[in-house]
C-alpha cells in the first residue's frame, strides 16, 4: 500500500514504537506521585517539555501538554479570552477562511459568547496577506489566529510578518503549527507568536498527545479547559499521559532527520515531471512556498471515481483534509481559492510518506493515466 496521506497522520517512527513499548512496560506510575517511580517519570516528562521548548525558542514553563492540536486550539481561544486575561470589552477575533475545521467550530462557540468573527480570504496563491489582517484589526480585537502551514495546500504563511503587526497593534497572536512543526523552522520570539499549537502524530509520534505554547504562561489568568487536580499548571486537569509524552519526545528528536533525507529526494518534482512526460493535464494549487511533502493537485481530465475505485487496495489518496474528505461538499480551502465545485472534486491532497520510492511515483502516475477520460 502506497500511503499518500501523511498530512492527516504520519506512521509511527520506528524509534517511537520502541519508546512507546518501553514506556508502557516500565513507565506506568503516575507522574504526580511522590515516590521514586513517579519522580522519575515526572523528570522524563519535564525533559520532553524542555526539548519541545528548545525547538521553538521558548521556556519549558510555557509548554502545556494536551491531547492534540484541537485541544490546544481550544485553549488558545477559550482559556485565553474567557479567563479574565483579556478585557471583556474586546469581543473581536480575526482568523482565516483556510483554517482547520476545529477553528471554525471554536469560533461558532465564541460567537455564542458574544464575539464577532472576521474571516480573512487567502490570496490566489493560498497565502494569507499580512496587510489583509492589518486592515481588519480594531480597538476591540482580542485575538488573531492564522495557521502556520495549511493542511491541504502545504503553503507556508508569513507568520513573522503577521506577528509583527499584532505586536504593533497590541493584539494576541495564535498560530496552529500542527502541520509545520519539525518540518520548517519555528522561533516564537522571531515570529512574535503568543500561542502556538502542536500535534505529535503529524511528526511520526503517537495520536492522543500534543502541546500548546503560551507566552509568559505563569503570569496569565486562564480558564481551564479541564478542571482537575492542578496538572499542567491548572489548565488541563487529569493524570498526565506519560508514555505518549515520552513518545512525542522521541518524535521531536528523530523526525527532522528523516524529513531532511526525504526532502533531498525531491519526490514532488519527480511526480510533476513524470505527469508532464505522460502529457497528463494538471494544476498545482498554492504558491511555491510549500512544504516538500505536500501538494494539492487538480486533475481535470481524470475520472476521480475510477482512480479511487481501481486503486483502493494499493494507494491511499485523500481529496481534502482528513476532517472533510468524507463530506459531500467541496473543500472549503479550495473554494476559498476560487476553485469551482467541479474543480475541487477533481483535486487531491497528496502528502508523501518518508519511505517513498521512485517506483512508488511510477505506480502513482500509471494509476492516474489509466483513469483518464
Amino acid at each position: 500500500m502506497i500511503y499518500l496521506d501523511t498530512a492527516a497522520s504520519y506512521p509511527l517512527l520506528p524509534e517511537v514504537k520502541s519508546t512507546l513499548y518501553r514506556a508502557f512496560e516500565q513507565e506506568f506510575a503516575n507522574s504526580a506521585s511522590s515516590h521514586l517511580l513517579g519522580e522519575l517519570i515526572n523528570k522524563k516528562i519535564d525533559d520532553v517539555r524542555e526539548k519541545l521548548a528548545d525547538s521553538i525558542g521558548a521556556y519549558s514553563s510555557e509548554i502545556i501538554f494536551t491531547s492534540g492540536a484541537t485541544e490546544s486550539n481550544n485553549i488558545a481561544f477559550k482559556s485565553m479570552l474567557l479567563g479574565g486575561e483579556i478585557s471583556p470589552e474586546k469581543k473581536h477575533i480575526i482568523t482565516t477562511e483556510i483554517e482547520h475545521k476545529c477553528i471554525f467550530s471554536i469560533c461558532e462557540y465564541m460567537k455564542n459568547q458574544g464575539y464577532e468573527i472576521t474571516l480573512i480570504k487567502p490570496q490566489k496563491n493560498g497565502l494569507i496577506c499580512p496587510n489583509d489582517i492589518k486592515k481588519e484589526i480594531r480597538p476591540d480585537t482580542a485575538l488573531v489566529s492564522v495557521m502556520h502551514v495549511n493542511n491541504e495546500l502545504g503553503t507556508i504563511n508569513p507568520i513573522g510578518e503577521i506577528g509583527d503587526i499584532c505586536v504593533e497593534k497590541g493584539v494576541l497572536f495564535h498560530s496552529d503549527a500542527a502541520q509545520s512543526y519539525r518540518k520548517t523552522e519555528i522561533d516564537v520570539d522571531d515570529m512574535n507568536v503568543d500561542i502556538m499549537s502542536f500535534s505529535a502524530h503529524k511528526i511520526g509520534g503517537p495520536k492522543g498527545i500534543g502541546a500548546v505554547y503560551i507566552r509568559d504562561l505563569r503570569h496569565k489568568m486562564l480558564l481551564p479547559v479541564i478542571h482537575g487536580a492542578g496538572q499542567e499548571q491548572g489548565i488541563r486537569g487529569g493524570t498526565v499521559a506519560a508514555p505518549l509524552i515520552v513518545g512525542f519526545g522521541t518524535a521531536i528528536e528523530y523526525f527532522p532527520k528523516y524529513y531532511k533525507n526525504f526532502e533531498e529526494m525531491d519526490y514532488k518534482g519527480l511526480l510533476l515531471k513524470k505527469l508532464e512526460c505522460e502529457r497528463i493535464n494538471f494544476q498545482v494549487n498554492g504558491t511555491e512556498k510549500v512544504l516538500p511533502h505536500c501538494i494539492s493537485l487538480s486533475l481535470p481530465e481524470i475520472n476521480v471515481s475510477v482512480l479511487l475505485r481501481e486503486n483502493e487496495q494499493t494507494i491511499c489518496l485523500a481529496q481534502g483534509s482528513a476532517c472533510s474528505s468524507k463530506e459531500i461538499e467541496a473543500s472549503h480551502v479550495l473554494t476559498s481559492l476560487g476553485l469551482t465545485r467541479e474543480q475541487a472534486q477533481s483535486t487531491f491532497r497528496i502528502s508523501f510518506p518518508l519511505d517513498l520510492t521512485n517506483e512508488n511515483i511510477d505506480t502513482i502516475v500509471t494509476a492516474i493515466k489509466k483513469a483518464a477520460y
